[in-house]
């Protein structure tokens, strides 16, 4: 570290939402921060190594028990190991998720530092970011909650402002005192703001010490000590996760750091950033970061003249297309397409909701289901029968079952799978292939080094994923 009296942080990373607004992309099922939006890799990903190295202690990851072994997965593609993992057993926002990451915390270490952050921004300039928060360090060690605001470089109405009490001159990383918390603003007050010069982006990032943010929850929530306190006591550890005890924790109230806390506090600092940061948080946002000189797009797509407007085709055998178009936003993936004014992007959200109401699968479940020992997705789906392609990451197993109204057949085309059916087990190997009776007990394995990829063609009179029986389960599934 560069000053050796300076501690350790703990990175806190938010990873529980589900983007909505960035359908059909991000889905209920598999949200953005677990998807590649920018850059090569997820902004999970991202996220995780941003905060991470010889100024920062393992992190804490708080999410929910349907992302926990992609969590897992996409920390270990990225050498990180957890400090802990903590499942929330239904989501109640941001105030109680940091409160029990602080009381987890404050049993190891009550005068520690920790970084609250969500895991689905965009921060182009990491090394930067890491300076701010170092500058930030000296107050949150003095008892303050440090904030990071953004630098405006427009009129945005999708973010709330942070109004300091004098103006930042040139935006240096170094704490500023804060005069109050303002809402989303309409466009005329949002470009009033930009002209002032002393209203920053809220970022929604936090830096305090445990001790300080727990002082403060008993001072302007105190409500919320009890649920979150019996939900951290009575947690309990589930194959390397903490899992948040059920019932105190439906007591907490559904709110948010900024209004429990934040805009209630007066020990608070704002450390400004000026060096790129989006939270990516709709269509727009996505075409902001990518795609400045309007011709944007991403995956197999042609533009012609076009302007202002994201193409974007999440799927290698689908051409997008685009004449002519202008502020246009156009997503295709194997199984939903969006088109829509990019003025409107936000408008995505009310359109999801809809579809909710109309019951359509695409709403929320995403075509790849992401399972603890891989993915499969469905490639054709017909009266009494469905194929599917299955990837098994190797080492992985996937439970010993039974299946009520289907019988499978398993032709493997990369790697090897070891099969158990009833008192039989064997190994099969590329372009070999077997078959699975229906309700005979069975199970598939990856025993090599590499991925194995099959497909399985199912045929029955009924072919929901609820018709499986598990007797044995590695990962403790019910």
């Amino acid at each position: 570290m560069s000053d050796l009296n300076l501690p350790q942080i703990t990175p806190v990373l938010l990873c529980g939402g589900s983007g909505t607004r960035l359908w059909p992309l991000s889905r209920k099922s598999y949200p953005k921060q677990f998807s590649r939006l920018t850059g090569n890799e997820s902004l999970f990903k991202a996220s995780a190594r941003r905060l991470s190295g010889q100024d920062y202690a393992a992190p804490v990851v708080i999410t929910n028990s349907d992302f926990r072994f992609i969590v897992t997965e996409q920390l270990t593609e990225v050498a990180i190991d957890p400090g802990a993992i903590i499942i929330e057993p239904e989501g109640r926002n941001t105030a109680p998720a940091v409160l029990a990451a602080a009381l987890h915390l404050h049993a190891q270490s009550p005068d520690a530092l920790m970084l609250v952050a969500p895991s689905d921004h965009v921060v182009p300039d990491a090394e930067a970011f890491r300076a701010a928060v170092m500058a930030g360090v000296p107050a949150a060690q003095d008892g303050q909650l440090v904030t990071f605001g953004i630098a405006p470089t427009r009129p945005e109405t999708g973010y709330g402002y942070l109004e300091l009490a004098e103006a930042p001159q040139d935006f240096t990383a170094t704490p500023i005192a804060l005069s109050r918390f303002v809402e989303k603003p309409d466009a005329e007050r949002a470009a009033d703001m930009l002209a002032a010069g002393n209203f920053l982006w809220n970022a929604g990032i936090f830096l305090f010490s445990v001790r300080s943010i727990l002082e403060a929850f008993r001072q302007y929530a105190p409500d919320l000590l009890s649920p979150v306190e019996a939900a951290v006591a009575e947690a309990k550890v589930d194959l390397g996760f903490l899992r948040l005890a059920p019932a105190p924790w439906a007591q907490a109230e559904d709110i948010s750091i900024d209004y429990a806390v934040m805009e209630r506090a007066d020990n608070l600092s704002v450390v400004p950033f000026a060096a790129g940061w989006s939270d990516l948080g709709d269509w727009d946002a996505v075409w902001r970061e990518g795609a400045e000189d309007g011709q944007g797009g991403n995956g197999p797509v042609t533009a012609l003249d076009c302007e202002d407007t994201l193409l974007r085709s999440e799927d290698q055998g689908l051409e997008l297309v685009g004449i002519g178009l202008k502020d246009i936003v156009a997503v295709a993936m194997p199984d939903a397409v969006l088109v829509a004014d990019r003025n409107r992007a936000q408008e995505v959200k009310i359109a999801v909701e809809t579809l909710k109401e109309r019951k359509v699968a695409q709403a929320t479940m995403f075509p790849k289901d992401h399972r603890p020992w891989g993915w499969f997705e469905s490639l054709a789906i017909g009266d009494r029968f469905q194929v599917k392609r299955i990837v098994v990451h190797p080492g992985a197993a996937l439970s010993l079952q039974s299946h009520h109204h289907r019988a499978e057949h398993w032709i493997v085309v990369e790697g090897t799978a070891k099969v158990t059916i009833d008192e039989t087990e064997r190994l099969v190997t590329e372009n070999q292939s077997v078959y699975i009776p229906l309700g005979a007990l069975h199970r598939m394995e990856n025993p090599g080094k590499l991925p194995m990829v099959l497909i399985e063609v199912q045929t029955g009179a009924y072919l929901e994923e609820d018709d499986i029986v598990r007797y044995e389960d590695v990962y403790a599934r019910k």
